[in-house]
């Protein structure tokens, strides 16, 4: 079954925000575009988000004294001490930060992490009995039990005082755990995105700070603090930009001989770290130990001192992450085989028996994203009474995942989990049930368009703007993850060429040009693209670092044909016949000379913006993807609509003609586009003049105004039409004024034309009966007609002006 194709959406955006951004920080106008799009308009707001500082005090979670007090005098005591953890990425770092503070004070603490296929997710009354008998005092989570409401009390009934530290959502029924809690919602921490490993690390600067010992100790563990804030997909706004940025820093140069062998068997090089490594290269590695086996490997690998005992562990993990591909391959087909016989849903529901626990989390979440439908994975026990299932689920934007499951909560044992992600258990006779009442409820929830996935854009370029520049300021909105995604660049009007294959036939390479600009690009998993037509694509910009070299590099997200919204041309008369009769009629104006104010029109910045040779699809794209109206101005503005209407749109047209007969055209709050240069010095108009042209509209304008105003050939081919034809009217007229029907004359320079010939005499026309007679003349000069001197005057100092911007564009 196929998905129909992303929807390509881009916000309205606020110009006079931008060209602020633009001016106040010092940034290019795509990162300006982007910081609007993303809430950012603010100059302040935008330079603390680049910046990425905010951090705050552990006090500022309510309650948190309750707990360094409780957990300190256990320590002071000399009572063992459990951390409880999880067996992915975040419960397992969260876990070593907890040891290791308690630790440093001095405390006498082990930990436990519990199987994914023998205990099932979060604190279980069985690992509770397990703890009390083996003499833990005090039991403190990371990353579980904010809805343990039952299993915290029996470990406090068997004589077991408990610390509960978690970020996941509370009950629906808002009951809470009878135990001090560090929770950042719960609490009301400013950040409320922290993951668990960021809530062990507040934690562990608290109880620093309460044994009087320097809080900024626990910086030490800022790089399971990254790893874990990327892994677990929290959002990556507020403190937690600081904390991820900050713990790159660390994770680059650590000291943890077991992330070290972790890098190297992941290939992953410490000096280039970014999210997307550590996302996809180190956090699937150590999540592989608790997916298929148990995550104390995971655990061991972080706390390790022993570089042997770390470079054994690193290649197990790699070793459990390749079985763990090859497991997941495997439910994605059949997963995709029952999506096909389910046919189109609102949400899936999809169980075998069979498959691996520890997987269908990742499987669910290809499902997902692939069909853009809420997905849940159950991995069924062998067919026998009472035989049960464990759900994993992953959602798509616009459904919460977890009230999906509180809504079909009546067909489950047990879930838990948040909006994006979320695990249940499941008796397997109530999966039928469940998948009708999670269908259900997702088709009560959820819009047409919330099940046509997005593909987005950050902002609009001009190829001129594609360059190692922009490339690296881009990074500075990193790290990218959830809540701010690597940016997406649209590039309208595309064209792509020299296109060949790489990485053993799966991958692209090609070259894009947009106006008179080309940049190398990439498509990943794609053996092929469109080199015939122009295409509306998005990009992603990086810098690429290879064989010594660096360079900016194109990666291809998605190109489709262009599909623009009308143009809508205005200032030309409604008809033929009108516009020739307003043209006779309009006093000759003499243009400005070149040089005054004209020139310096041009360098008034603050109503003239210089694109010039930037690309003009980027350009005009850019303006009237901000929702603000744009006028484009042409030399000629019917042909234009005709060159333009298949890839642009969005927009009104004039000629610059019609703006200098009315320059009320341009609306004062309209961004103006200059797309071909005017035959004399540029003007603000509107809100702002955006001046454009390349090359081609230089050379388009130049042949715009010579014919025009060179009349010569024109007026003795009209004329002789006329003479021999006797005269016309009405539709006749027309047709002989036209000419050649493959490239008729504009009804502007007919116009002219019937000008001069009446001034000479050669002509008369009646404008009422539109009745046009020839009578017997001689041959005349032609420079004996004012209008014709003024034709001539005009066509002169325009072709020397329309020269001088040719020189000052080579």
């Amino acid at each position: 079954m196929s998905s129909p194709p992303a929807r390509l959406q881009i916000d309205p955006c606020d110009l006079a925000a931008v060209f602020a951004l633009e001016r106040e920080l010092g940034v290019s106008h795509v990162l300006a575009q982007v910081l609007v799009r993303r809430g950012f308009g603010d100059p302040a707001a935008a330079r603390a988000w680049l910046a990425a500082e905010e951090r705050h005090d552990p006090s500022q979670f309510a309650g948190i004294e309750d707990a360094c007090d409780l957990i300190l005098l256990h320590v002071e005591a000399g009572d063992r001490i459990t951390i409880h953890g999880d067996y992915d990425v975040d419960g397992v770092t969260s876990t070593a930060i907890l040891v290791g503070v308690l630790r440093a004070l001095g405390g006498d603490v082990d930990w436990l992490l519990p199987s994914r296929a023998e205990d099932g997710y979060g604190l279980s009354l069985a690992n509770v009995e397990r703890l009390a008998a083996r003499g833990t005092r005090l039991l403190i989570t990371a990353d579980c039990a904010i809805t343990a409401v039952d299993e915290v009390a029996a470990a406090r009934a068997a004589g077991l005082d408990v610390v509960v530290t978690d970020h996941h959502s509370p009950r629906a029924d808002g009951v809470l755990p009878d135990a001090p809690i560090v929770h950042p919602a719960v609490c009301g921490y400013p950040c409320v995105d922290l993951c668990a490993a960021g809530v062990a690390y507040k934690l562990a600067a608290a109880l620093l700070s309460a044994a009087g010992r320097d809080p900024a100790d626990a910086d030490a563990d800022l790089d399971l603090v990254a790893l874990a804030t990327i892994a677990d997909c929290v959002a990556l706004r507020g403190e937690n930009r600081r904390l991820v940025r900050a713990g790159l820093k660390r994770l680059a140069t650590t000291t943890r001989p077991g992330l070290r062998a972790l890098m190297r068997v992941a290939r992953a090089d410490p000096a280039r770290l970014d999210s997307r490594a550590v996302g996809f290269r180190l956090a699937p590695r150590i999540n592989a130990a608790g997916r298929l086996q148990r995550a104390d490997a995971g655990l061991e690998l972080l706390m390790t001192a022993d570089e042997t005992r770390a470079r054994q562990i690193a290649e197990e993990l790699d070793s459990l992450n390749a079985e763990r591909r090859h497991t997941e391959t495997r439910i994605l087909f059949a997963a995709e085989a029952q999506v096909a016989q389910l046919g189109e849903r609102p949400a899936y529901v999809l169980a075998g028996e069979g498959w691996h626990k520890g997987v269908i989390g990742i499987v669910a979440s290809r499902i997902a994203e692939r069909h853009n439908r809420p997905t849940v994975l159950i991995a069924l026990d062998e067919d026998a009474p009472g035989a049960r299932g464990t759900g994993s689920g992953r959602s798509i934007a616009g459904f919460d995942l977890l009230a999906g499951l509180d809504a079909s909560a009546a067909h489950l044992l047990r879930h838990g989990g948040h909006r994006a992600a979320a695990g249940c258990e499941i008796l397997a006779t109530e999966v039928d049930a469940f998948r009708e009442a999670f269908e259900a409820h997702a088709a009560a929830t959820l819009r047409p368009e919330d099940l046509v996935a997005v593909q987005r854009a950050d902002a609009v370029v001009a190829g001129d703007e594609l360059g190692l520049a922009l490339a690296e300021e881009l990074e500075l909105l990193a790290p990218f993850g959830i809540a701010n995604p690597s940016v997406s660049l649209l590039l309208p009007a595309a064209r792509f060429s020299d296109a060949r294959t790489m990485g053993e036939g799966k991958h692209a390479r090609f070259t894009v040009r947009s106006g008179d600009v080309r940049a190398a690009a990439v498509a990943f998993g794609v053996s092929k693209v469109e080199c015939e037509e122009p295409l509306d694509a998005t990009f992603s910009l990086e810098v690429n670092e290879y064989n010594g070299g660096v360079e900016p590099r194109l990666v291809l997200r998605d190109a489709r044909p262009c599909t623009a919204a009308p143009i809508v041309v205005v200032g030309e008369p409604p008809d033929y016949l009108t516009a020739m009769l307003d043209e006779l009629r309009r006093p000759l104006q003499p243009v400005p000379a070149p040089g005054g104010a004209g020139e310096a029109a041009q360098l008034d910045a603050a109503r003239i913006r210089d694109r010039r040779g930037g690309g003009v699809a980027g350009t005009i794209g850019a303006l009237v993807a901000s929702g603000e109206p744009v006028l484009v101005v042409a030399a000629d503005a019917p042909l234009r609509e005709r060159h333009l209407s298949a890839i642009l749109g969005g927009f009104e047209l004039c000629s610059h003609d019609a703006l200098a007969r009315d320059p009320g055209l341009a609306r004062a709050d309209a961004h103006v586009v200059m797309l071909d240069p005017p035959a004399g010095p540029i003007r603000a108009h509107g809100a702002m003049t955006h001046v454009a042209w390349g090359p081609a509209e230089l050379g388009f304008a130049h042949h715009i105004h010579e014919r025009q105003h060179d009349l010569r050939a024109s007026l003795t081919a009209t004329y002789r039409a006329l003479r021999d034809a006797g005269g016309a009217a009405g539709g006749e007229l027309e047709a002989l004024l036209r000419g050649d029907p493959q490239a008729p004359r504009p009804a502007m320079l007919a116009g002219r034309v019937l000008r001069v010939l009446a001034e000479l005499g050669l002509v008369s026309l009646d404008p009422h009966s539109m009745t046009l007679t020839v009578p017997p003349a001689e041959r005349t000069a032609l420079e004996r007609s004012a209008a014709f001197r003024a034709y001539q005057q005009r066509y002169e100092d325009g072709s020397r002006w329309l020269t001088m911007q040719t020189a000052k564009a080579a």
